[in-house]
């Protein structure tokens, strides 16, 4: 049976309940840029290509995320490698890699360390923006290690150096002008963790103890030992945390905390300087 791309896409949307789902997985299987889509609705999928289009919209309808279905997602400017080893880059991430690129150089050298890199989204955003930042990248995975390193030599950011460990162990004895995570920040026992994507994505990247702040707590603490005077720390959070991540801060010390909204208005990003 023949099928063009149009009556593809519109059978795989009305499975989905997603045409922009149902564009990434025929657009994969071509291996063509969105705007081919345009010149291209009438072409007939040759057999190889539907049927692996059909096992993708399969897996999807299933529910695993797309990202690791296609292997990819973009991120920033990036295109990155996403596996199931790393959790998958978001948009609202973004603002985290503006407010870091605000507090750094624009032409001058720096450091900067991304504790819980996963992908090597955060890491390698600023190490495009920042050429002359000097650029470490800590992930206790090492699966997820791998990812980002693959990452960052597939986009020509070599330079980034990529850290076994937890948060801060690997780091002793060094400092940086800027700090900066996206840890696990969901309460472990939140229902939405077995809904959606994040059935499918890393526990340990996703949960942090009974409030979500686990991580952010042992990240507050040991930051101050690896920050140069007047350096920052920026963390990612969820909505109704914005309060309790401000308060942790202030006491532990920090000056100038504050916390910046998404988008949508939603408290994301706190941080604070040493």
């Amino acid at each position: 049976m023949m099928v063009d791309v149009r009556g593809a896409l519109a059978a795989a949307t009305q499975r989905l309940g997603e045409r922009i789902d149902a564009e990434a997985l025929l657009l994969h299987a071509l291996d063509k840029p969105r705007a081919w889509l345009i010149a291209h609705d009438t072409d007939v999928l040759d057999d190889a290509t539907r049927a692996a289009f059909e096992a993708m919209v399969a897996r999807r309808e299933a529910g695993e995320p797309v990202a690791y279905i296609t292997g990819r997602r973009g991120f920033w400017s990036l295109e990155l490698d996403v596996t199931p080893a790393t959790l998958i880059p978001r948009p609202e991430t973004e603002l985290l890699v503006e407010l870091a690129l605000e507090r750094l150089p624009s032409d001058g050298v720096c450091r900067v360390v991304d504790l819980g890199t996963g992908s090597g989204a955060i890491a390698l955003a600023i190490a495009k923006e920042r050429p002359r930042a000097e650029v470490a990248a800590v992930d206790l995975s090492v699966d997820a290690l791998a990812v980002a390193r693959g990452n960052a030599q597939r986009l020509g950011l070599g330079r980034v150096r990529f850290l076994h460990g937890t948060w801060m162990t690997p780091l002793s004895g060094e400092r940086f002008d800027l700090v900066v995570s996206n840890p696990p920040y969901i309460e472990s026992a939140d229902p939405h963790l077995g809904e959606g994507d994040l059935r499918y994505e890393p526990a340990t990247a996703l949960a942090s103890g009974a409030d979500g702040l686990d991580a952010i707590r042992e990240i507050v603490t040991g930051a101050p030992d690896h920050l140069v005077r007047g350096g920052w720390l920026l963390l990612e959070h969820g909505w109704d945390q914005g309060a309790p991540v401000r308060a942790l801060l202030e006491q532990a010390g920090y000056a100038d905390v504050f916390t910046a909204t998404d988008l949508e208005g939603r408290d994301r990003v706190s941080g604070g300087r040493r």
